[in-house]
């Protein structure tokens, strides 16, 4: 029934048992210029608390502004979303004591969100279509960033100090809710991972956020919980905090389902915590006991006025919506000429937006394809990653395809100036250059190769002459090898054919 190792039931005993019902909650990052409630910057990567001010360190008396952006950029994603928006809404103080949290509340909304009631539809790997309610999307502000000192793992666990980084403390933060997720049985982790992904699609379409979730920039909680299969009443819920990638939000959701399982069927109460994912087997571990709404004291924020959105700004704002990614991917399948499962297998490889990308670039659809879904694929499939986390930019790859079109580059000496992007060795020039790829062109140097690989290969050279025309195949590998592959083969398969003519 369990593995001994994590004690977990058999995923087909939990689905004739239980079933699963989920809520995800998605907290994005708006790549805004300052931050929500101020006018330090919101950029990612300066030294720790270098973007900090009186109002994101919680000083006293530092009063907090709204960022007109971010109210905007807010809007846009209800409005993609399909949700209500709302013409008043206001904000509010949720208070707690966390290290990284300098006031001791975060600044977020309520009772009264600014968009509300919409859905996402989302398509499973299999071309199955699932409609995800959102509760609700609402604003508020990101905490700062904690770094556990002396322990193995860098989490808290073990760590014999912490470091508090107030970079993040303030940046504008959007909270997606979904409504519970009912009926999706053996396929909620599945519905858990498509649903993230398109939400980090349509986020990205929009310009109002990176959706890096391997910096940060988009993270998840997944609550699960459990009910015996026939029944109404919701179980316990756990919440799994700030998965940062898509395999995980999947792996987590599973690992939930069974370890649950097999705490109900020893008699166990599921205990409503917070727990945090590991990323080393896909477990998930113990945090802490989790709040209740009553718990924060929620109270309307004293120094904020009610964020007033007339309906006017709010169509103005929709009429400014970009081409959303399923409308593009419709447009995209029939000006490639896609079938469906084509469609289907480039986005399942998570290749789709990647050679969108790319031809934006100026690669062309099927140069971008030949990349990304083999030579690229193959190395993310090694390194164990998913494809978009290769150390590879799709800027990078249109360069990589130029390189080859301009004869600069041959197709093996391209995939060594990729393999050297993705060791970290520079941007594709650099690399070409360091490493010596770029193609010979000097027809002298050609030409003694090629001398001496028909000196070499009288027998070659005689069957030829005799008619067999395929044979030169040996003479160019002798030449591309004794080049170094560097040799443009257009010109020796020339240069072969005039000396044998």
């Amino acid at each position: 029934m369990t593995s001994a190792m994590y004690d977990l039931m058999d995923y087909d005993e939990v689905l004739e048992k239980y079933d699963p019902v989920m809520g995800l909650e998605v907290h994005v990052e708006l790549a805004t210029e300052t931050k929500m409630f101020s006018a330090s910057s919101a950029h990612f990567g300066a030294a720790a608390n270098e973007n900090v001010d009186p109002v994101s360190l919680g000083l006293p008396g530092a009063l907090p502004v709204v960022n007109a952006k971010g109210v905007e950029w807010a809007i846009k994603i209800g409005l993609a979303l399909n949700c209500d928006i709302a013409e008043f809404s206001r904000f509010a103080r949720k208070n707690y004591f966390y290290p990284d949290q300098p006031k001791n509340y975060q600044i977020s909304q309520y009772d009264e969100p600014i968009a509300s009631n919409g859905y996402l539809d989302v398509v499973l790997p299999d071309g199955t279509k699932w409609q995800v309610d959102i509760e609700r999307a609402h604003m508020e502000e990101d905490t700062g960033k904690l770094t556990h000192i002396g322990g193995a793992t860098g989490r808290i666990s073990g760590a014999t100090s912490s470091l508090v980084d107030c970079n993040r403390a303030g940046i504008p933060l959007i909270e997606i809710v979904t409504k519970p997720i009912e009926g999706a049985r053996e396929r909620a982790p599945e519905v858990a991972r498509a649903y993230v992904g398109a939400l980090r699609d349509l986020v990205k379409s929009l310009g109002v956020s990176d959706a890096r979730m391997d910096q940060g920039s988009m993270r998840v909680d997944a609550n699960v919980s459990l009910r015996p299969r026939g029944t109404e009443e919701y179980g316990t819920r756990t919440e799994t905090k700030n998965i940062n990638s898509l395999k995980s939000v999947e792996q987590a959701v599973r690992y939930e389902m069974q370890r649950q399982a097999a705490c109900l069927e020893r008699g166990e109460a599921i205990v409503q915590e917070t727990r945090h994912y590991q990323e080393s087997d896909g477990s998930t571990s113990k945090g802490r006991p989790k709040e209740t709404a009553e718990d924060y004291r929620y109270f309307n924020d004293p120094d904020l006025p009610p964020v007033i959105a007339p309906p006017e700004w709010v169509e103005e704002i929709r009429a400014s919506l970009p081409e959303l990614p399923w409308v593009r991917r419709a447009r995209i399948q029939q000006e490639w000429k896609l079938s469906d499962a084509e469609m289907r297998d480039l986005m399942n490889a998570g290749a789709l937006e990647l050679i969108i990308a790319t031809t934006e670039q100026g690669a062309t659809a099927d140069e971008a394809r030949a990349w990304w879904v083999s030579y690229l694929a193959g190395q993310a499939n090694q390194q164990g990653v998913e494809l978009e986390e290769l150390a590879i930019t799709p800027s990078q790859v249109a360069r990589i395809i130029h390189l080859v079109k301009e004869g600069r580059l041959t197709t093996k000496l391209a995939r060594q100036a990729v393999d050297g992007v993705l060791a970290g060795e520079g941007d594709v020039d650099e690399v070409v250059k360091a490493r010596g790829l770029e193609v010979v062109r000097d027809d002298s140097a050609i030409e003694a190769a090629v001398d001496e690989a028909l000196a070499a290969n009288p027998d070659i050279v005689e069957k030829y002459r005799a008619g067999n025309k395929k044979v030169t195949g040996a003479i160019v590998g002798a030449v591309m090898k004794a080049t170094k592959g560097k040799a443009d083969p257009r010109t020796v398969n020339q240069l072969i054919a005039k000396k044998l003519a």
